[in-house]
């Protein structure tokens, strides 16, 4: 047999036309999405010049997502998902008609922006919960690091294409015409994922949505390999927020604000390479020494990159970690989806993703904190090096997940880890 390419195959969209109706759909909502976001925080800005009430527009947002993600998680594993993506993609685009009519008005309501930018969050979070736990139906569990690493390519070239692209819209015709087209391609969205087809939930039973939540965390709580997959992926979620101390190395490198927008491009940048090259993730034997391993790598290179003497170095391992980082998404996505049972694939998705939102918080929080009281290099450093020692314990601990093997191309407990599990 010939040995895989190491670039991503794209053949998935020409071989299963219900993923190109996904993947079409996907990549209209992130330029949709992308003209949204840059066009809620320059009309508040420009109604209140608070970047304090900008901020609390992120955060309701925010809040709103990770209630979506858990509830959404529920309801994707007890109702038909085919018609709750279509009703959470027909909500949401509700949500930004609503915006454009109130950016119209003689004076906007700035509550209402506020109000429903927890609805679009909320509705948005719901939609991605349920098309998450359909793709197995959708590509096959053997193909899902294919998916993944397209899906991830999409949302990578979709993010940097699209708020170029809303920047130019205010500038032409103000941020109505943002909402405005943010609602029409939602709309558009709609017709592609018409061709889904009827994705039924797998029979179970009917308890209250409070009960089948937290049948989710225990699920998670006492598989120890998909346990162990979202605990790395907390962690490494943890360290991408790292991007809050750029501005201050910034000083320290003595670079221009052009510059400076490198170092938040280049994390970017290494993932979209991590995903086009992607191409034999799914044939690893051990997927889940792979993803230990790349976690690790990721904090050595966090905990480098602000000890550069030069400023190209430094970005150098800023790709790195987002190469590296993009690698141990797709192995995350692969084992979740594969190890998961179907009738708990709505809430572990919607909890794996819940974790993106909340480290991600959590991460910039606790770096905020180490930056007002040591040098932004040092704490950078510190931090990358402390959650690379914390991996390699990790590493050891998790013998389940280490012992992680591949079945064909479906990811399955090694036989010593299922019996110690038993």
């Amino acid at each position: 047999m010939n040995k895989p390419s190491i670039l991503l195959d794209f053949s998935l969209l020409k071989t299963h036309a219900t993923f190109r109706a996904v993947f079409c759909a996907r990549f209209i909502s992130i330029l949709a999405l992308g003209l949204l976001s840059i066009a809620v925080p320059v009309q508040i800005q420009s109604m209140t010049g608070s970047t304090l009430l900008v901020g609390l527009s992120v955060t309701l947002a925010g809040s709103g997502m990770f209630i979506g993600l858990l509830m959404g998680g529920v309801m994707a594993d007890r109702y038909e998902r085919r018609r709750l993506i279509l009703f959470a993609r027909s909500t949401c685009g509700l949500g930004f008609v609503g915006l454009c009519i109130n950016a119209a008005l003689p004076v906007p309501s700035l509550t209402l922006i506020y109000l429903l930018a927890v609805w679009d969050g909320f509705f948005g979070a719901v939609g991605v919960t349920a098309l998450l736990a359909a793709t197995p139906a959708i590509v096959g569990r053997e193909n899902l690091v294919q998916a993944g690493a397209i899906s991830m390519l999409t949302v990578r070239f979709g993010s940097i294409l699209s708020p170029a692209i809303g920047g130019l819209v205010i500038a032409s015709g103000g941020v109505a015409w943002n909402y405005g087209l943010a609602a029409l391609g939602t709309g558009l969205t709609l017709i592609p994922l018409l061709r889904l087809p009827q994705l039924a939930p797998p029979v179970q039973k009917r308890e209250h949505p409070l009960r089948a939540l937290i049948s989710g965390f225990a699920f998670l709580l006492q598989n120890r390999v998909i346990g162990m997959v979202a605990l790395v992926g907390a962690l490494l979620t943890m360290a991408s927020a790292v991007r809050v101390l750029y501005p201050a190395l910034s000083g320290m490198w003595q670079v221009s604000a052009s510059e400076l927008g490198l170092m938040y491009a280049a994390v970017p940048l290494g993932a979209a390479v991590g995903a086009l090259t992607s191409g034999r993730v799914a044939n690893v034997a051990r997927p889940g020494w792979l993803l230990l391993m790349t976690a690790i790598g990721a904090f050595v290179a966090v905990g480098l990159f602000s000890l550069m003497p030069w400023f190209g170095l430094g970005l150098a391992f800023l790709v790195i970690f987002g190469y590296l980082s993009a690698i141990n998404a797709l192995l995350q996505y692969a084992l979740i989806q594969n190890l998961t049972p179907d009738d708990f694939l709505g809430r572990i998705n919607g909890l794996w993703t819940a974790q993106n939102v909340t480290g991600d918080a959590l991460g910039a929080l606790l770096l905020g904190a180490m930056g007002s009281v040591m040098l932004p290099a040092i704490t950078s450093a510190s931090f990358g090096f402390t959650a690379a020692l914390l991996g390699v314990v990790l590493a050891f601990a998790m013998r389940a997940l280490r012992h992680t093997v591949t079945g064909g191309q479906q990811a399955q407990p090694a036989p010593a880890a299922a019996v110690s599990e038993k």
